[in-house]
């Protein structure tokens, strides 16, 4: 080919690697495949730790849902769970604490009202 009054020959551009450029490569290559594998490592310990998590969550949901199961068999044969019973007694005694709060903090603000 003749391009501006040169002879250009085909093929690659650009100088040809020297002995040690292509040592430096490979050793560059090597360094990267090490790292490359050092990361895929971690990810795959990072991806192992998050399954077991959550497989762990999953147990604790499967018994979580059995007990419920179980509580609602046994309402269906007309008996009440203790824990249910427990649960119900603690949300009355709770209202029922939270209610003469209120009236207390009632009388308190219309006794201040009274007083001038």
């Amino acid at each position: 080919q003749v391009v501006g009054g040169k002879v250009k020959k085909p093929g690659k551009r650009g100088r040809k690697p020297a002995k040690i450029d292509l040592k430096a490569k490979l050793e560059r290559s090597r360094q990267s495949a090490r790292e490359c594998r050092a990361r895929k490592k971690l990810r795959y310990q990072y991806l192992e730790e998050l399954v077991s998590s959550r497989e762990r969550a999953i147990c604790a949901l499967r018994e979580e849902l059995e007990m419920y199961k179980q509580w609602c068999m046994a309402m269906d044969q007309g008996k009440i769970p203790s824990e249910i019973k427990a649960l119900l007694t603690g949300e009355e005694q709770g209202k029922a604490q939270q209610n003469s709060t209120k009236l207390a903090k009632a009388g308190k603000t219309e006794a201040n009202g009274s007083n001038p």
